[in-house]
């Protein structure tokens, strides 16, 4: 025998299912979509300096464009420090900091734009010796995406990055 609340039941449960769809296309339809060049979130330079030049060579470019240095992670020495209770084995590094500061005007600019984008300051600039090319070290930036229309402080912010980065670089 069919009941009507059954039927009233399964076609909630559908209505409910094809509600749920609709909002999951509409949240992964709002993220961000890339491709070509920005599909890649990681700038990455060759540098033609020994590892601790290239480092200094990152904070005099910080500093020589008015910036304060805020601090610098030894990622190496935390992974190096971890790994065994972590139960990893095998070293990726034999150098690797990162460099950490922020521009008050960038930061001024940014938050303008929309104050969510309080969390993209400090920009981090990495320099890295991998234990398989022993002698080449590289320089790596996370590209930033902002909220609101922030296009002008996040063209600016990938100008400075770019720059820092290639003239530490050299």
């Amino acid at each position: 025998m069919f009941e009507i609340g059954n039927l009233t039941r399964k076609v909630m449960n559908m209505r409910e299912s094809i509600i749920l769809i609709l909002l999951l296309a509409c949240m992964l339809s709002a993220q961000p979509s890339w491709s070509g060049e920005d599909a890649v979130p990681v700038v990455v330079y060759p540098a033609s300096s020994e590892f601790e030049d290239v480092i200094e060579n990152i904070k005099m470019s910080i500093v020589d464009r008015g910036m304060l240095v805020s601090g610098t992670l030894h990622v190496q020495d935390m992974l190096a420090r971890t790994a065994k209770d972590l139960g990893f084995k095998k070293n990726v590094y034999l150098h690797a900091e990162s460099v950490e500061f922020c521009s008050a005007l960038m930061s001024h600019q940014m938050i303008a734009a929309d104050p969510r984008n309080l969390v993209i300051c400090p920009f981090t600039i990495a320099a890295y010796e991998l234990e398989e090319e022993p002698g080449q070290v590289y320089i790596a930036y996370r590209k930033q995406f902002m909220a609101g229309a922030a296009d002008e402080a996040t063209e600016a912010a990938h100008k400075m990055l770019d720059e820092i980065a290639r003239e530490a670089a050299e």
